[in-house]
């Protein structure tokens, strides 16, 4: 049971696979017996059957969503390889790793990348190296379709998904797509290219150090000049030529303002005693002692009250009358009456 759920496809009555496994014979019996350890389909069709059935089934899953694909570590201090230790797959993979990126430890895991026994080798490789890289290439060069059937296993699509680190495949040629293609966190037309998406190019993070450590001397030198001449001026303004300079420039600041204000001074003072005055003359035309001064008189009582009508005052009453150049005291003889 455990081998048919690692098959990678679904068997179906009538489907024609290659298998290998076990063969037990029962000489009493006359019986033998296969174990079948891995199957394969047998023809195109077949394959293409099988493919569509895992990418649909594993798409359902969510296992090829863009959100769940991670980002590869811009300096990864370790990088695992999983690919056949022979070949020149695995020999391309680490020149351009260590010519690139020399500082990286590159980690090689060797598996099958081909035949039944393929899936199950990829898998445990990924399980050893998963735990000691920053980031791992999983990497196979051009073949049949048959020989690059292994990456189409649904449990090793299950592996890569799984891995604890970013997985970059590089299966084939660029027209080669896999279901392990889908599954990993990127994809790579070629294993040479896979080992150049997760190593930084040394040579040119150099030219660049090189190129901030000049920007950066260069921008020191500028501040350091124009904090010399920000000192070379305060001392200029500090010496006795300097401060005597300062003293004459700041003494005819305040003579021009002095005759500002001075003028000013004079304008505003002027301005304002002619408005007093039409004031003053506006009040004396509405002034009582205006109209004393054309002959009339304005009688008070002695409280200061003054009477208007002659219809306020009783006999014997005190009234004062005021005149022009002084005031009268009176009796009322008489008692008010209108005119």
């Amino acid at each position: 049971r455990e081998d048919a759920e690692l098959l990678g496809f679904d068997l179906e009555d009538g489907m024609d696979v290659v298998v290998s496994g076990d063969v037990d014979v029962f000489p009493r019996k006359g019986t033998v017996q296969l174990l079948v350890r891995a199957a394969t389909p047998a023809g195109v069709g077949a394959f293409w059957a099988a493919y569509q059935r895992t990418r649909k089934k594993l798409a359902v899953e969510g296992l090829f969503d863009s959100a769940r694909k991670r980002p590869l570590p811009s300096f990864p201090r370790r990088i695992g390889v999983v690919t056949s230790e022979i070949g020149a797959v695995v020999h391309d993979i680490v020149t351009i790793l260590r010519r690139r990126y020399p500082i990286a430890h590159i980690v090689v895991a060797p598996a099958l990348v081909q035949g039944p026994g393929a899936p199950a080798s990829l898998r445990r490789a990924l399980a050893v190296v998963a735990d000691r890289v920053d980031v791992v290439i999983l990497a196979r060069g051009g073949g049949s379709l048959e020989d690059l059937w292994c990456f189409n296993d649904e449990g090793l699509a299950r592996a890569v998904a799984s891995c604890r680190v970013p997985i970059v495949s590089a299966i084939g040629h660029e027209t080669d797509v896999t279901i392990v293609d889908f599954v990993a966190d990127l994809r790579a037309a070629t294993p040479s290219a896979a080992a150049e998406l997760v190593s930084p190019n040394s040579a040119a993070l150099a030219a660049q150090l090189n190129e901030t450590g000049r920007l950066l001397v260069q921008s020191i030198r500028e501040i350091v000049s124009a904090a010399r001449e920000r000192v070379r001026g305060l001392g200029e303004r500090m010496s006795p030529r300097g401060l005597r300079r300062s003293v004459e420039t700041n003494r005819e600041q305040l003579e021009r303002l002095y005759e500002a204000l001075s003028a000013l001074g004079s304008r505003e003072i002027f301005r304002h005693r002619e408005n007093l005055a039409a004031i003053g003359r506006r009040l004396d035309l509405l002034s009582p002692l205006a109209t004393l001064q054309r002959g009339y008189a304005i009688a008070e009582r002695e409280d200061g009250h003054i009477v208007a009508r002659a219809t306020e005052v009783e006999e014997g009453d005190a009234l004062a009358v005021r005149f022009q150049d002084g005031r009268i005291h009176v009796h009322v003889k008489g008692g008010g009456q209108a005119a």
